[in-house]
């Protein structure tokens, strides 16, 4: 008989399709033992999930059943309901040499339906020669791996598992821990605000935190660290970030962000390398600068490599209106290499003339 897989329907796929892919090393020990365990008897490998079900690699030593005649076997299975719709998945299993990884014996399985009723199992009868697998394990010390990697085919999102029925919790305890301090080893003097935080946390989200706390120069034992540049209420919005990857809302009544804190926010994110944190600071600050801010925006969006910022403020500024505007303000309105104050002390009417004309259409 052929070494070959047992063939399945033929299969039409879906206009979309979502795809999954998971690569399963199951390590075979002492072959030599296992060897003559008898036709029909199989070891298995751990399960894993893959596409919201689970999967395991089978493997008879001595074949699974009388036809493989000198062959050793070796199955996927999957396991599901019985309730649940047949399952569209391709495989490849491969046995690799245990020191060296190097691929052996190798064969692609075409589609196949697994069905939980009639056929959850697809695989090889013929799947290598046993006096093969004999020199393998010699080689080895009895060892040898087979890899199956696997690609489970659906029409819509995976959406099985437990694991999606309670989403992630890990921001919310990170943020619980730079709350309450829980852990921290070092603590930051901003201003005359201090603030506490964890340094493995930190240089894992900062090239510049990584540098300051374990790079060749770092003072791995200074438990303070003065920050400078940065104000108090900055500094403590970047570290929200750093903890929880998103921005913090804005403190009621107000519905948004001020264009000051935007750009106070964009600088101290290029300084410790935030570059997420910072084009989360140019989209806000694209959507809603004004005249009265668009010139000190252009500036700082020159100085700290924010093309699109700064693309997007030219464009502002080519009104006939805006540019009239702009010109009619006083000096504090000039191009600056510093944020806007975050307590505004602007003149109102200027300010009243220059708002005016605010951004009001986002790309």
């Amino acid at each position: 008989m052929a070494n070959s897989i047992w063939t399945s329907p033929e299969i039409t796929s879906p206009a979309t399709v979502w795809e999954q892919t998971r690569t399963l090393n199951f390590e075979v020990t002492d072959y030599l033992q296992l060897d003559g365990m008898g036709v029909g008897e199989s070891i298995s490998s751990p399960v894993v999930q893959v596409g919201g079900y689970q999967w395991k690699i089978k493997f008879y030593p001595d074949g699974i059943d009388e036809e493989c005649d000198g062959h050793a076997s070796a199955l996927v299975r999957c396991y599901s309901q019985d309730t649940d719709p047949n399952v569209t998945a391709k495989f490849k299993l491969s046995i690799l040499e245990k020191r060296s990884q190097v691929n052996v014996s190798s064969f692609d399985a075409p589609m196949c339906i697994f069905s939980p009723c009639d056929f959850p199992t697809w695989g090889y009868q013929k799947f290598v020669d046993k006096s093969k697998l004999e020199s393998l394990s010699q080689l080895g010390d009895g060892c040898f791996t087979i890899r199956c990697v696997l690609t489970v085919v659906t029409d819509e999102p995976p959406s099985r598992g437990l694991s999606r029925e309670l989403p992630s919790q890990l921001s919310s305890q990170l943020e619980s821990m730079l709350e309450d301090g829980r852990g921290a080893d070092v603590t930051f003097r901003v201003g005359s605000h201090k603030f506490l935080g964890h340094r493995c946390v930190l240089a894992a989200r900062s090239p510049v935190f990584s540098a300051q706390f374990y790079g060749p120069m770092a003072e791995k034992d200074k438990p303070r660290v003065k920050v400078v540049d940065v104000e108090p209420a900055i500094f403590q919005m970047m570290l929200r970030y750093i903890y929880t990857d998103s921005m913090p809302p804005p403190p009621p009544p107000a519905e948004g962000y001020s264009v000051a804190v935007m750009q106070h926010l964009m600088v101290a994110a290029d300084m410790y390398g935030l570059e997420r944190l910072k084009l989360m600071c140019e989209d806000e600050l694209c959507n809603i600068m004004d005249a009265s801010t668009v010139m000190s925006t252009y500036a700082l969006a020159s100085q700290h490599r924010c093309n699109r910022l700064k693309d997007e403020c030219v464009e502002f500024m080519s009104s006939k209106e805006v540019l009239a505007a702009i010109l009619e303000t006083s000096e504090r309105f000039m191009p600056r290499c510093r944020p806007l104050p975050l307590e505004g002390d602007h003149e109102e009417e200027e300010v009243d003339q220059c708002k005016k004309f605010k951004r009001t259409r986002t790309k």
